[in-house]
């Protein structure tokens, strides 16, 4: 299988290495243009990341977009409309509640002990700063083979509490379903 993917900056990649590596290790990913990236209207920019897909075979595209100050559904609701309908049917929205790091702060107790720093740090509107500092991101060194690794050994069951990513993890496993490639059941009891 192949899943094509279209992110926003090098945390959002980490995250989707992790997530496959842990839900579908067999897949191949196939990066798409960092949306924005042409200074095109969304609409064309999506049609010529979904073209680009269709020309690499990818079966499942997957989008990644903060909300930053929106409300997420909000957000997702605008970037499905601008979406090309040929496409809807294997397409992804990911709309992360603030930015990427609300999901991969979403357990802060176990993060904390990760990364050996004070859980509380990452309790706050906003933990994309605490979390690039706790794990050591600078301009030159983006960290996303570690990023890829806490994501794949994080408790994500914690994070179904946040509902936008519970909403991306919806779609995935949907998505999942329909391709012979199961993940995890988060909701089963432990």
């Amino acid at each position: 299988m192949k899943i094509g993917y279209s992110v926003e900056g090098s945390t959002d990649r980490g995250l989707i290495s992790g997530l496959k590596n842990r839900w579908c290790p067999d897949a191949e990913l196939v990066e798409g243009r960092f949306r924005g990236s042409t200074h095109t209207s969304l609409r064309r920019e999506y049609q010529k990341i979904c073209d680009e897909f269709q020309f690499k075979s990818v079966d499942w595209m997957v989008f990644l977009t903060d909300a930053n100050m929106r409300l997420w559904r909000d957000v997702q609701r605008e970037e499905r409309g601008r979406f090309p309908e040929d496409c809807r049917t294997r397409a992804i929205h990911g709309v992360p509640d603030r930015n990427v790091e609300s999901w991969l702060c979403a357990d802060a107790d176990w993060l904390g002990r990760r990364l050996g720093c004070h859980p509380d740090r990452f309790r706050c509107d906003d933990p994309k700063g605490a979390f690039e500092e706790a794990m050591g991101i600078t301009r030159d060194d983006k960290k996303e083979d570690e990023i890829s690794l806490t994501v794949r050994e994080a408790p994500l069951k914690v994070w179904l509490a946040n509902q936008s990513f519970e909403d991306f993890y919806d779609q995935v496993r949907d998505a999942s379903q329909q391709s012979g490639c199961t993940i995890e059941n988060l909701r089963e009891r432990s």
